[in-house]
């Protein structure tokens, strides 16, 4: 392989890993706060996607004003499930929250594949995101080279938020213990919701750029994707919002980079998420950046 097709893979693997980090940040928050893999994250990025197609294909909203429902819809459905379905279970053992998770997933599969059928739709990418950009030999899509631009500003914005304002206070505080934030004044259950409304709010994005860059929407899309997307968050560090996007690009970065190297693997290539995940379970528990929960958070 020469230089040239290298540097073309790593530009598709850092894409891709953008993708997925987007998506492992909600879910790395939603544990550093409530100790919960919410199962049901990839389903709202699906959401996301499908929000997205309707803003575009049946309402012929503009790209911007479609990804903004997107974004809107899937927010406003990640507080109504908490409100809905995990605020009456805070005091419930973790396995009570964990099967609601996956109901909620299956809920939302099968409602969607209800109502609007279960064959792929074709989402109409505007002209202007599949553009082909050639720089020196490297050729990719403006939305392809969106995705890490938008992740990282996300990721600065999230930082911002956890670190530099009164609610990120709040909901490092409430990683540490609920009871004394309830007793300081600060209503949990509201800062809880809010933190599952930034989650559903990132993977909305996560669901619209890979709707764009692989255009078919479908309401089982956000199986594979979300799975692969928790084991970034916890190959970077679960709990670890920084991780979480470190671990997105490592995740992306091998299943596109592994393949270009042995295209024999080709028919292996979701299994490599999950190979690292196993990987970091043995040899170090709390992922690449993963925190001491007794000590910090995020």
């Amino acid at each position: 392989m020469d230089f040239l097709t290298f540097m073309q893979q790593m530009v598709n693997g850092f894409s891709l890993g953008s993708m997925y980090a987007l998506i492992a940040i909600g879910y790395t928050m939603v544990y550093g706060v409530l100790r919960l893999i919410n199962f049901a994250h990839g389903d709202i990025m699906m959401v996301g996607a499908f929000l997205g197609y309707f803003g575009i294909a049946v309402l012929d909203l503009p790209f911007a004003a479609a990804a903004l429902l997107a974004v809107v819809g899937s927010a406003t459905l990640g507080m109504l499930t908490d409100k809905i379905a995990y605020k009456p279970l805070r005091n419930a053992p973790k396995i009570s929250l964990l099967i609601t998770a996956i109901g909620i997933s299956f809920f939302l599969e099968n409602a969607f594949n209800v109502f609007f059928g279960g064959v792929p739709r074709a989402f109409p990418v505007p002209d202007y995101m599949s553009h082909i950009l050639n720089l020196g030999g490297l050729v990719f899509s403006v939305s392809s080279l969106l995705v890490p631009i938008v992740t990282l500003i996300l990721l600065g914005g999230i930082l911002w938020v956890l670190f530099k304002t009164k609610y990120g206070m709040a909901i490092r505080a409430l990683a540490f213990d609920v009871n004394t934030v309830n007793l300081m004044g600060i209503d949990a259950n509201r800062i809880i919701m809010i933190v599952f409304g930034m989650g559903s709010a990132l993977a909305a994005v996560g669901g619209v750029f890979w709707a764009l860059n692989y255009p078919t929407v479908e309401p089982m899309m956000g199986v594979l994707i979300g799975l692969k997307a928790f084991a970034a968050a916890v190959v970077g560090g679960i709990g670890s919002v920084t991780g979480a996007v470190l671990g997105g690009f490592i995740i992306g970065f091998t299943e596109v980079v592994v393949i270009a190297f042995m295209p024999e693997l080709g028919g292996y290539k979701d299994a490599f998420a999950f190979v690292f995940l196993i990987l970091v379970l043995l040899f170090k528990p709390t992922g690449i950046l993963g925190y001491d929960f007794e000590k910090s958070r995020f």
